[in-house]
């Protein structure tokens, strides 16, 4: 089984001798082979480079006596692959490999136009293809190979044409029949200018601000990028160009006004050409109108006329704004703004007052940096009308107290919080006072009224049977007085034999003397009562 190499000196030469070792591109072998090679090394003759007929055609074969020990010249020779540094080529074994047997084959270059060939490998390798590294861009070399035995080397293959070592060349793989012909295998790839989304249409940029502009760029070998400026070389003074593998870019640190105008890129590959167009503005802001004059005031209007400017900044006009200011306050108050016509009426003005005007132009970049103003005031008189007021007469809200919405009777469960609603109506603000039985209940904490909105709300916490009865909401102001009434009753719940329920602590007042009860049931129905 054939071993594959790869060279890792460069080049030499083929002014240089071959003595001179170190400068003579060689490929190391694969370990596996080191040892079978070693035998026979000095056995290897030195290639020798007859006389040349013509100083441009090597010598294609060397002198060697037919004999049935050299073995043939090898099949096949290919190039399989050309880079910007390095090719690789490969072979097929001879048909006579000798008597002795094949010790291996030995690779030589030779530049175009020279006579010497230059092994690659000092010694013969049993390996089938190479690759040579470290090849200087652009050049072109003869390449041939010949098989070696101990009797010594048989006659070369060589390839027909020379190899042309370029920048990022693919061999097509869809032509088999090329490879045998490399000088006429590489066609190169047509070039192609990707424009950015951003450039298909005018580029603006502000006086001052950088112009960058990156456009890629496709082609094999390496295309050539030019630029012009409306069909004129760049001024290198103020514009960079840096084109490398991809992309072309276009520098400008500062950009002017003069540099607007329509950039061209041209990407040439041999006879083929790829053109790109972009646009660019540079902008500034424009000059204020070139004068301003006060046509007419009349009642609270004034009108205004003025002429556009000589400076537009470059680019059109977005419009026209318009202030205004007092002559008390002096504060400047926009009346109209991206406004397009020359004239316009200011409208509104305060009788009285005098006003001036000032106007300002507006472009992408924003608004002029000064105005023009107005020489003459726009005097606002005053006319001879004595406002009538009509006679006010107040109305008086004044309401006596009526409830809007009764209390309505309420049935709850003891030891469950409840509240009573009602709504009143009344002016000036009533007061309320809450009853149970007739009797006031302020102050009481088992109590909670609340009054919002006319909106009254009596709450009743944990109440027990013994809260029962009847509530009554009374409301009084300076004009009368109402009430409403409603009825809450306590339902207690029944009690299963043989259960127990402790009552609940029963107060009342007797002069300065409080008695309280507390009332138990037991299964036997039988009440304590404690003193």
């Amino acid at each position: 089984m054939m071993e594959k190499s790869t060279s890792k000196d460069p080049a030499c030469s083929p002014e240089e001798t071959t003595s001179e070792s170190a400068k003579v591109p060689t490929a190391e072998p694969p370990r596996e082979v080191a040892a079978s090679e070693s035998a026979g090394e000095e056995q290897v003759p030195k290639p020798q480079a007859p006389a040349p007929q013509t100083p441009a055609t090597p010598t294609a074969t060397k002198p060697v006596p037919p004999s049935e020990d050299v073995p043939s010249a090898p099949l096949l020779l290919t190039l399989e692959d050309v880079s910007n540094s390095s090719m690789t080529v490969s072979w097929e074994p001879p048909e006579r490999l000798g008597r002795l047997g094949l010790q291996g084959y030995v690779l030589e270059l030779c530049r175009e136009g020279a006579s010497e060939w230059v092994p690659v490998n000092a010694r013969p390798m049993m390996v089938t293809q190479q690759t040579v590294r470290n090849l200087a861009l652009g050049d072109k070399f003869l390449l041939r190979v010949s098989a070696v035995s101990s009797t010594g080397a048989g006659p070369p293959a060589m390839l027909d044409q020379p190899i042309h070592i370029r920048e990022n060349i693919e061999t097509p793989t869809s032509h088999p029949t090329a490879l045998l012909s490399p000088g006429s295998c590489f066609d190169p790839e047509a070039p192609k200018i990707r424009v950015p989304r951003h450039l298909r249409q005018t580029y603006i940029r502000q006086v001052g601000e950088p112009v960058n502009l990156q456009i890629p760029f496709q082609g094999k070998p390496k295309p050539q990028a030019t630029w012009t400026h409306n069909g004129h070389a760049l001024d290198s003074q103020r514009v960079s160009v840096r084109t490398g593998d991809q992309d072309s870019i276009l520098f400008i640190r500062s950009a002017q006004r003069s540099d607007s105008g329509r950039y061209e890129l041209t990407v040439h590959l041999e006879d083929l050409e790829a053109k790109a167009i972009i646009d660019i503005l540079v902008i500034e802001k424009p000059g204020p109108p070139s004068s301003i004059r006060l046509l007419d005031v009349w009642g609270c209007n004034a009108a205004l006329q003025w002429t556009p400017p000589q400076d537009t900044g470059n680019t059109e006009l977005l419009g026209y704004t318009v202030q205004k200011a007092d002559k008390k306050t002096g504060q400047w108050f926009t009346v109209l703004e991206r406004y397009h016509p020359t004239t316009c009426t200011v409208s509104d003005l305060i009788v009285g007052n005098s006003y001036s005007f000032r106007v300002f132009s507006e472009n992408l970049c924003g608004l002029s940096a000064s105005a023009t103003v107005t020489k003459e005031l726009a005097h606002i008189q005053k006319a001879d009308i004595a406002a009538k007021p009509k006679g006010f007469v107040e109305r008086d809200f004044s309401e006596a107290p009526s409830f809007t919405q009764p209390l309505a009777d309420h049935t709850s469960t003891p030891g469950y919080s409840t509240q009573l609603f009602c709504s009143v109506r009344a002016s000036p603000k009533p007061k309320i006072i809450w009853m149970k039985n007739k009797m006031e209940i302020q102050g009481n904490p088992k109590y909670r009224a609340l009054s919002e909105q006319g909106v009254c709300t009596l709450e009743i916490r944990k109440p027990s049977p013994f809260d029962s009865g009847v509530y009554t909401c009374k409301a009084i102001n300076v004009l009368g007085e109402a009430s409403v009434d409603c009825r809450l009753e306590v339902k207690g719940e029944s009690l299963r034999s043989g259960e127990q329920e402790s009552a609940p602590l029963w107060s009342w007042t007797r002069g300065s003397r409080e008695l309280k009860i507390r009332q138990k049931r037991r299964s036997s129905k039988v009440f304590n009562t404690h003193f």
